[in-house]
Parts: structure tokens; sequence; C-alpha cells
């Protein structure tokens, strides 16, 4: 199954944070998603033409991640996005992040991601 096609669980603690190696594997299949502050998020920065569509694609992953019941840390400005992911619980990557993250690049594909 697709990571898409999956669907975010409760993560309540109590479960050890991927490791980069784990982390890094299950990046790969997921385009301008990067690993960051030493593997334990992953953020991706997504560009749009103004502010007007940045809002609007930050209202669509707020709606997404209330669906999903996981949310990320979002920052946003004019003509760009910035969508960080980790769980907050266990301090780290949780196979979570990556599901929301390929839902996310359903929304925004990372190919219409250019300049």
């Amino acid at each position: 199954m697709e990571l898409a096609d999956r669907h975010c669980t409760p993560c309540r603690g109590g479960v050890a944070p991927l490791t980069q190696d784990a982390a890094a594997a299950r990046l790969a299949g997921l385009p301008g998603w990067q690993l960051a502050d030493g593997a334990k998020r992953i953020v991706r920065c997504i560009h749009r033409p103004d502010f007007a569509t940045a809002l609007a694609l930050v209202n669509r992953i707020g709606a997404l991640a209330e669906q999903e019941g996981h949310h990320p840390d979002l920052k946003f400005g004019w003509g760009y996005v910035t969508v960080e992911l980790f769980t907050h619980r266990i301090g780290g990557l949780h196979e979570n992040d990556f599901i929301l993250a390929a839902k996310i690049n359903a929304l925004a594909p990372p190919e219409r991601d250019r300049h």
C-alpha cells in the first residue's frame, strides 16, 4: 500500500523514533522532503506564485492534518509554505510523519514546485 493511501495512527509514546538510516530510506520515496535536525524532522519548502495561493495551501494542509490527527509545523509568507514534520511525543520521526508527507505531496506535487 502506498504511503498516501494509509492513515496516521495515534502515537502514544513509548516507541523509539526512527533511526537516521530508517528515516533516510523512507524519505527516498518522498521527493521534495529533506531530513533536518539530526534526522529528527523532515522539512519541505513549497513555492507558490503569491501570498493568496500560499495561504490556500496552508488551509488545505491544515484540513488534511485535522483529518489525519497529525499536525505539522507550518510557516508561510508571500510565495512559500514551509512544512516541518516530526512526532512531538517521541521527539523524532515516526511512520505517521512520512504518511502525512506523502499526502501533502499529493496536494502539492513537487514537480510543480519550481520558481
